[in-house]
């Protein structure tokens, strides 16, 4: 029973970055956007993060760092598609490559290096109850805000009046335009909410899931945020659930490594990426559902009629 806590407090870690990532290109693809970039953003804001963090000693800096630095590569994709009206595919893929090899660059001067990770935010007396006090109790502040910003989208997408205008441009651009709300700035809005979200996941790579800086660390976790909203059909309770399921596959494959399961690494390695084709696969199958719940404008540029 002993390996129960460290087991959950491991798919906990492994499945915040996703979240918080794929709750900004959840609030993103709601007004229409689609952003295939969200892997070069949780990069450079890995970086920014860390480098700030190792310079300058303070974890709020690198996490502040963190944000403004994706929320600039989102305004570089929301420019070019929503100004300059470039293709949104095109324009994504072209932002995470450009994020790769920025990251690597800005990030050679600080291979090697090692910081302190993230503080737990531990409760005297609460966090040493057994099982329960480590696992809800004991984890870091981004651990929280991740669950926070959740649970403030799903408020913000069904109470509020901005979220329904937001999901109206989504929906029916033209409509939104007709009946005088601004298509595009609303749009640049959620775009840099967006960036800033994926920042924060890759601040949380480098500074606490693995406190330090490693070329492409994230391996292909931006993807998975993107199959994880298409996952959770829009919606962000099921973000949540899709989350931690694949950070539980992530934490499984290290775990069956450890026990001495006979299996290849390769093959262990590319489990989390195997289970979001299968399901991406099993979700698509269901063309009514996605209909019903995808934004029916994602990914069409909007002009303004003359």
């Amino acid at each position: 029973m002993e390996w129960i806590v460290p087991f959950i407090l491991t798919v906990i870690t492994a499945s915040t970055p996703l979240l918080l990532a794929a709750s900004g290109e959840l609030i993103t693809e709601k007004s229409g956007v689609l952003n295939l970039g969200v892997e070069g953003m949780m990069l450079v804001g890995a970086i920014a993060g860390f480098a700030v963090t190792a310079s300058s000693g303070s974890a709020s800096l690198g996490i502040l760092a963190a944000v403004v630095a994706g929320t600039l590569m989102s305004l570089i994709f929301a420019f070019l598609t929503l100004t300059l009206m470039a293709n949104q595919v095109a324009t994504g893929l072209a932002l995470t490559i450009f994020g790769v090899g920025f990251s690597a660059l800005v990030g050679s001067g600080f291979v090697g290096f090692a910081i302190d990770p993230l503080p737990a935010l531990s409760i005297p007396g609460i966090s040493a109850i057994p099982i329960i006090g480590p696992i809800l109790f004991g984890q870091d502040f981004l651990v929280y805000l991740s669950i926070a910003v959740v649970i403030g989208i799903a408020w913000f997408l069904s109470k509020s009046r901005a979220g329904l205008i937001l999901k109206a441009v989504g929906d029916s651009h033209h409509s939104a335009h007709a009946i005088g709300y601004s298509v595009i700035k609303i749009r640049y809005l959620a775009t840099m909410f967006g960036g800033a979200m994926a920042g924060l996941g890759g601040a949380y790579l480098s500074l606490s899931y693995t406190p330090m800086w490693a070329e492409n660390m994230t391996a292909g976790r931006g993807w998975i945020a993107l199959a994880l909203v298409v996952f959770a059909t829009w919606r962000p309770g099921r973000l949540v659930a899709g989350a931690y399921m694949f950070g539980l596959i992530s934490v499984m494959q290290l775990h069956a490594q450890g026990a001495g399961i006979h299996v290849p690494s390769q093959f262990m390695s590319m489990l989390p990426y195997l289970a979001t084709v299968i399901v991406l696969v099993i979700i698509s199958s269901d063309r009514a559902k996605i209909r019903l719940n995808a934004p029916a404008c994602i990914g069409q540029a909007f002009r303004a009629a003359q």
